[in-house]
């Protein structure tokens, strides 16, 4: 067995990671490793490799449904990824990401639809991205006993307002203004912030005034913990972003192994009689007997 993977054993007995849990990490100066997933399979595989937190998020809409960003990924299609996700994992905290419009348009309906996430879903607690601007709406959710991660920094929900994908809080005013939704993120009830695409020192500067744990994604090594959308983890997009690492290339693999499968078709080789399951010869000839079969004009197998 390879020595990166946790003996079976200690996976199993491996108990549930909780919001506390993640807090209690924070205090105690211990770094959350956080990634996406979208299918049973893939949340069972980073959950068996011990990552304390599993997001389903809305980047599904790219990664997964190829679409050029998320802001076409509907609630169903989020529910319908979640749902697969939290029947894979069984240790991982689980966030479901809140799609665009689910929350932004009207409070009694995000409760209802953060409520899904754990209701319908069987995640543990939700994100949605914005600053000040969500903080009653971020009161309502919490009020209704659902943990909520806040997000800022760069928003891919709101990339047509921020002019794509770009850092965020690189003048002094925009840094100021990270910081304030910070903090208003932080009392507003959020038991964890994801910062997004901004400078590593503020990122840093952000994470030493919060009392609650701050994930980082492109915003340098000074946050609590990170997160990575899991395809950029394996190599299965077609470029990595700056600020991922890609820790294997599964993309170059599967297209091996197609590959692979397409001449072993072609050329006969597969399937063999090892992938064959046998019919005894004498229930063959009662079959062709049955059909008046000519049994000499037909071979029979072995």
């Amino acid at each position: 067995m390879s020595s990166h993977v946790p003996p079976e054993d200690t996976v199993r007995s491996r108990p549930k990671v909780t919001v506390l849990d993640l807090q209690e990490r924070r205090d105690r100066g211990e770094a959350i490793a956080m990634l996406t997933a979208y299918d049973f399979p893939t949340a069972r595989a980073v959950d068996a490799a011990g990552v304390d937190v599993i997001l389903v998020g809305d980047s599904l809409a790219m990664v997964v449904l190829g679409h050029p960003n998320t802001l076409s990924v509907s609630m169903e299609e989020m529910l319908h990824h979640a749902r697969a996700v939290s029947r894979g994992a069984r240790s991982a905290l689980l966030i479901g990401d809140m799609p665009f419009l689910s929350y932004q348009a009207d409070t009694a309906e995000a409760v209802r639809n953060a409520g899904r996430f754990l209701k319908e879903a069987g995640m543990d607690a939700v994100k949605l991205e914005g600053g000040r601007e969500y903080v009653s709406t971020i009161l309502a959710i919490v009020r209704a006993g659902i943990p909520v991660q806040g997000h800022i920094g760069l928003l891919p929900q709101s990339m047509r307002r921020q002019g794509g994908f770009k850092v965020q809080g690189r003048t002094a005013d925009g840094a100021h203004d990270l910081l304030e939704d910070a903090l208003a993120l932080q009392d507003a009830g959020c038991f964890s912030i994801v910062i997004e695409g901004v400078p590593a020192r503020l990122g840093a500067f952000i994470t030493e005034r919060l009392r609650i744990p701050t994930i980082g994604i492109g915003a340098g090594n000074g946050t609590n913990g990170q997160v990575l959308v899991v395809n950029d983890v394996l190599g299965l997009g077609d470029r990595v972003p700056r600020f991922a690492k890609r820790y294997a290339d599964l993309g170059a693999v599967i297209v091996d192994a197609a590959a692979a499968y397409r001449r072993d078709v072609q050329e006969r080789a597969f399937p063999g009689p090892e992938h064959g399951y046998n019919l005894p010869d004498e229930e063959w000839r009662a079959f062709l007997m049955s059909v008046g079969a000519n049994l000499r004009a037909v071979p029979v197998a072995r």
